[in-house]
């Protein structure tokens, strides 16, 4: 898959691409949290014959087409040093980026493009830092804001804050339920739809959040044709939620789509994809020295 060129370095990702004939139709997802149990059943049938042999079907496994060759021969630029020279000069870029960050809304909304882009374990003290300061002020200007305290909410959760689901609160009506008036708010719905998945046991509320969003969302995606970047972070988050998907697949994604944003980050788009381009090359290297 590759990435158009931007001055002044030409980006694009070295994808792997299998043989047309042996290329997968679908790709199978599996979830960690739910295990099959697969049990035998007892037989009360008695064999007449012991001694008679028993025929086995063969299996007929197709060969792997991942031969010691084919592996060895895996390569990309990326590994160069000129390139990680480059990642370094953008990254010192970025990390100016957190000091213009003043109001707690952009600080939230840019440690979330980080993550997303694959790139948040580049700054993990700036982040610690902002999220210690936010989570130690007592005040929040943004508490009746769904959008601003789901976010908050979720990125706070993800780093092993201890915040309650009481900030969730204000958006209830009498009766313990979701007002239908945040329904409007399409990112804060989505964005209390991808936090309510980091509950813990007997939190009510965030499995009402997830009833509640998942209802609208669908609404939205099933009558909105256009395309743009929220339509795509809600289709992408009713097939799976952000906290349940792989990081270094979803950045993948993400940076396809972030590209297509309008008033995107041009640096934190260039940074995004060197840094996925010399990471792959060391998956790569990696590879090839395991299969020796």
């Amino acid at each position: 898959m590759d990435f158009s060129i931007l001055a002044p370095y030409p980006f694009r990702f070295t994808k792997i691409f299998l043989p047309q004939e042996k290329r997968p139709s679908s790709l199978a997802i599996y979830n960690s949290n739910f295990y099959h149990t697969t049990r035998c059943k007892a037989s009360n049938e008695v064999t007449k014959d012991s001694s008679q042999a028993v025929t086995r079907r063969s299996a007929k496994f197709q060969a792997s087409i991942w031969t010691y060759d084919y592996i060895q021969s895996l390569s990309s630029e990326y590994k160069e040093v000129m390139y990680k020279e480059q990642r370094l000069m953008l990254r010192e870029k970025v990390k100016m980026m957190f000091k213009k960050m003043e109001s707690e809304i952009d600080q939230l909304e840019f440690i979330d493009v980080l993550q997303r882009l694959g790139v948040a374990y580049q700054f993990t003290n700036e982040i610690r830092n902002i999220l210690d300061n936010i989570y130690n002020t007592q005040t929040s200007k943004l508490k009746n804001n769904l959008y601003a305290t789901s976010l908050k909410f979720r990125l706070l959760r993800q780093h092993g804050y201890n915040i309650s689901t009481d900030v969730f609160a204000c958006f209830q009506d009498k009766r313990g339920n979701f007002e239908k008036c945040h329904s409007l708010d399409v990112e804060g719905m989505l964005e209390l739809y991808e936090s309510s998945f980091h509950s813990f046991e007997e939190e009510i509320i965030l499995d009402e959040a997830i009833n509640f969003t998942t209802k609208y969302l669908k609404e939205y995606d099933l009558n909105d044709n256009r395309d743009t970047y929220i339509s795509h972070l809600i289709n992408h988050a009713l097939e799976l939620p952000l906290h349940w998907r792989v990081p270094r697949w979803e950045s993948q994604w993400f940076i396809n789509v972030y590209e297509r944003k309008q008033n995107m980050n041009q640096v934190l788009l260039q940074f995004a994809k060197m840094d996925f381009n010399i990471v792959q090359s060391i998956y790569q290297e990696e590879l090839k020295q395991a299969s020796r």
